[in-house]
């Protein structure tokens, strides 16, 4: 069955950095685009940045864009969230997402950014 187990999360100072990864299982990982949302409390989950399967093409939300970096290896199966230059605001639980649409989700991991 589809496993997807995120890791990377943790507390970082604002300005810092942190790189998330999503390890896949169970499915053909380089047939699908894959996906990357947070939730932080009170608010809606949201997309951040997503990736296609070959990771060709990428896009993310504009309140990340020049600071966040998703990619893929798929000789891994493996997807990454490269997070630079961290605001408060992007204090969140982030998750990763088969595609845009699918009910595959993993856990998700917390990024705290604090001083």
């Amino acid at each position: 069955q589809v496993h997807l187990v995120e890791s990377g999360g943790g507390l970082v100072q604002p300005g810092g950095s942190l790189r998330l990864s999503c390890a896949a299982s169970g499915f053909t990982f380089s047939s699908y685009a894959m996906s990357w949302y947070r939730q932080a409390p009170g608010k809606e989950r949201e997309l951040v940045a997503g990736i296609t399967g070959t990771g060709s093409a990428t896009n993310y939300a504009d309140s990340v864009k020049g600071r966040f970096t998703i990619s893929r290896d798929n000789a891994k199966n493996t997807v990454y969230l490269q997070m630079n230059s961290l605001k408060p605001e992007d204090t969140a639980v982030y998750y990763c997402r088969r595609s845009y649409a699918s009910n595959y989700w993993g856990q998700g991991t917390q990024v705290t950014v604090s001083s």
